[in-house]
């Protein structure tokens, strides 16, 4: 029997590879917002992020959201994703 591809992707945070369905989805919709995906399903272009904080916070350091989507990023939305991951690391 032949055994099913797993799709990887890569966390901007840390930069290692998981299954996609480890991950959270972040992504720049077509009305221009970024925002967390947690289906995974949204429309626009996507980054992944590990359930982790800390990648999170690597990620907004090292701007590799700006360079993901081409575009600066404003405190507000990082705030934003911030708290919401929060919530969902914590209710794990």
């Amino acid at each position: 029997m032949i055994q099913k591809k797993i799709p990887l992707r890569k966390c901007i945070g840390c930069n290692e590879m998981y299954p996609k369905k480890e991950l959270i989805r972040i992504v720049n919709t077509p009305e221009d917002d970024v925002v967390l995906d947690m289906t995974g399903k949204k429309n626009g272009r996507g980054a992944y992020l590990c359930k982790n904080i800390g990648c999170l916070e690597a990620a907004i350091k090292t701007k590799a959201i700006n360079r993901a989507f081409k575009k600066n990023i404003s405190e507000d939305v990082y705030s934003k994703m911030l708290e919401e991951l929060g919530g969902v690391c914590n209710g794990q």
